[in-house]
């Protein structure tokens, strides 16, 4: 694999081109599960439930005390175009309503959004045994997407205080492929937008996470539904884009050297028809680069003329 890209440079855009038409494959995500109207208490408490906002209240132990309002804002306009893609987790109340345990900030950039039901886990807090057996059992599901999968193992780490490899024996998994599928919940939301829906294999984020940079992650992903590239011709783009910004970067790390002394004679002798209109760049390879700027066809004139 190829090591990670760590920017968007000045010539990696170019290679990845114009992805904008891409927007018009993709849906928000629905969730298809039972919806809680606030008499029926769940009988699976791995199931994805939808509940009305007007029946979640905020943890009062809850430890961070303000959000930041850009951030949020941010996190809205995302789950505008794409729906919730990680649910939050709550507890139900003896009310009939649900306390937030996790996922406070989602919940208010969902409110922020909109939504009326938000998808949400239910935890019978105090039983805990019931909950890794229910999760458990919901990850052998057939039918669960990647996404659905790793946001299972990571719940089985958070709630049930269980370590990688704890979790890789209950599930029946090694645990570098419990690792792998964690490791999906670090792309960005669009990334594991594609992914839950079905457009992105998880062959292809596999390749994304070599890419450091979200930014860049994200226009890959779209230049994979534009172009239905293989996971083959992505792992090429990629090692592209990498060998590109290696470039930059040796050419930004020699730019500051300083001349050797025949170059500074063509910027004097250069200097006589042009001013300080000219400059020259030499990059540790020995390659570079030379500017002229000119402020007339005279000045281009009698350059031909000493020229000649």
């Amino acid at each position: 694999m190829s090591k990670p890209v760590h920017g968007l440079g000045k010539g990696l855009s170019a290679l990845l081109g114009d992805t904008e038409s891409v927007q018009s494959l993709r849906k928000p995500v629905g969730y298809v599960n039972k919806e809680i109207a606030g008499a029926d208490k769940p009988k699976d408490t791995a199931d994805i439930l939808r509940i009305p906002v007007n029946m979640i209240e905020p943890n009062p132990f809850q430890p961070r005390i303000s959000f930041d309002k850009d951030a949020l804002e941010e996190l809205a306009e995302s789950i505008r175009t794409f729906g919730l893609i990680q649910p939050i987790t709550v507890r139900r109340q003896i009310d009939g309503k649900y306390q937030i345990i996790s996922g406070e900030r989602r919940y208010r950039a969902s409110r922020l959004a909109g939504l009326d039901m938000i998808p949400a886990y239910i935890r019978d807090a105090d039983e805990q045994g019931m909950l890794e057996m229910a999760i458990v059992e919901n990850i052998q599901r057939e039918n669960l997407d990647p996404i659905e999968v790793a946001m299972s193992y990571r719940r089985l780490i958070e709630e049930c205080n269980l370590t990688q490899e704890q979790m890789a024996e209950r599930v029946g998994k090694k645990r570098v492929s419990v690792t792998n599928y964690l490791r999906l919940l670090k792309l960005p939301a669009k990334v594991q937008h594609d992914i839950k829906v079905g457009l992105l294999s998880v062959g292809h984020a596999k390749v994304l996470l070599s890419v450091e940079s979200p930014q860049v992650q994200e226009q890959l992903c779209d230049l994979v539904l534009k172009n239905d590239m293989s996971v083959r011709a992505l792992e090429e783009k990629v090692k592209k884009l990498s060998r590109q910004a290696e470039e930059e970067a040796k050419q930004e790390e020699g730019a500051g050297q300083a001349l050797p002394e025949n170059y500074y004679k063509v910027l004097e002798h250069m200097g006589k028809y042009f001013g300080d209109n000219i400059s020259l760049k030499r990059f540790a390879n020995g390659k570079g680069s030379m500017t002229v700027r000119f402020n007339s066809d005279q000045e281009v004139e009698a350059f031909l003329k000493a020229l000649e």
